[in-house]
Parts: structure tokens; sequence; C-alpha cells
């Protein structure tokens, strides 16, 4: 299910969201569509777009008194031994799947976090199994998120890496958003980035949500979108 707020700010909007699902704020993953300054004669907003897979508990108490307590109050790392049935499960569907399509490797637990759990990936293969901007990588992200809401787990979720692929993506991805924005500043003239997956996409909107005369917004359809960053006053 996808819904969309707007807000003052990215925290007002993930607020809104929260409240008027009635679901707590990391039971849903939340998409930056549109990040627009405040300005003389113009409010800023930040636009949303929340995707859930829990039905929305419109009109209720946010709060589940009976709900399971949470595991861990912060990611805790250092033990890379599957913990329980759940945590063996998903590594070994992670380490069958990669090895029927002929890049074997070793599935280990990379964190542990609330309703959130990070798998390592250590294979030969790792430039294969990570692919171009990282698709192959999300990809198999996406079917062990769908394997463990099939084992009952729809409240948790995966986040698959290999050679610490994400944190280099994501130092990647902030460098090219300041660098896009300073041709934005002396160009004034948009660009439009390449198409992204919904966490880059989010990064390059929160990444440049502090400059002030430059704005974001996401364009097209389906999971891939584009990012274009323009600089405030111009035509979109």
């Amino acid at each position: 299910m996808v819904y969309e707020f707007e807000g003052r700010t990215e925290k007002e909007a993930i607020d809104r969201a929260a409240e008027e699902l009635g679901l707590e704020k990391d039971g849903f993953d939340v998409e930056i569509l549109e990040t627009q300054r405040q300005g003389l004669f113009k409010k800023g907003y930040v636009k949303i777009q929340v995707h859930t897979d829990q039905a929305p508990k419109t009109g209720s108490a946010p709060v589940d008194e009976g709900a399971k307590p949470r595991e861990y109050s912060q990611p805790v790392y250092g033990d890379p031994e599957p913990k329980n049935d759940f945590e063996a499960a998903v590594c070994g569907f992670v380490e069958g799947l990669i090895e029927r399509m002929g890049y074997p490797g070793k599935v280990s637990v990379l964190f542990r976090e609330d309703r959130k759990l990070g798998l390592k990936v250590d294979s030969e293969f790792s430039s294969i199994l990570i692919g171009k901007k990282g698709k192959n990588l999300d990809a198999l992200q996406l079917l062990v998120n769908i394997y463990a809401g099939r084992q009952g787990r729809e409240d948790m979720r995966i986040i698959l890496d290999s050679e610490n692929y994400r944190i280099r993506r994501e130092e990647t991805l902030v460098r090219l958003a300041y660098t896009v924005a300073d041709r934005v500043r002396e160009s004034r003239n948009s660009v439009l980035l390449e198409p992204m997956n919904p966490f880059d996409r989010r990064l390059i909107h929160t990444t440049l949500n502090d400059i002030a005369d430059v704005e974001t917004k996401s364009e097209g359809e389906g999971l891939y979108k584009q990012v274009r960053v323009y600089y405030r006053g111009t035509m979109r």
C-alpha cells in the first residue's frame, strides 16, 4: 500500500503519516518525492510517499499495547552467526539462492536493529552479485524480504550488503549531490539524475534539503525514478 503526505519538514510529514495511518514510524518505508525551501512568498514543504505492508489503523491509537517488545534499541554489531531460527533461515535462503545462480558465497549477520536485520554476502563473485549500480544486490534484497514475509516476519526488513557496497554507494551519492548542486547554482539550469531506487533518491533529497537555493523533485514511474535538481525560481 502506498500513501502520500506533505509537511513543512520531512519530520512533520513522517509524523503526520504515522498519526493518520496509526502505525509506528518503523512500520513503513519513506520516499521523499519533493522538497521546497521556504521563501518570502512561498511556504516550504516536503512531499513524501509511504510504503507499507501493514494495514492502516486509521482512527485508532498508534501504540499497540499487545505488541511484542522490541529486541534491540540500538544496532548491534559483532556477532555474525545467526542467533535464532529466523536468522538462520534467511541466511540459508540467500546462500541457496546465489549458489543456484552459480555464484556461491557465505552469508552472515552484519547488524541487528529494531525490525531490521543486516546480512553480509562474502563471495569471490561479489562484483557480479552487486551488479551495475547495485541493481543485482537490490533484486536479491527484494527476494529475501519476500521470503521473510512468507516466514511470518512482515515486520522485519532485511538489508543485504556485500563488500561494504551500501556505504560506498552512499558516499558516492552524497558527493554527486553536492557536485550537481554546484552545477545548478552556476548554470541556473536543472539537472536530471540517473534512475535510482527509493533509498538512493531519498539520500539525494536529504543531502540537498539544507541548500537554500536548490530544490529537488522525483520524476517518472515505477521503482527506479529520477531526481531532478533545479535552481529555485526557475521553471521545472
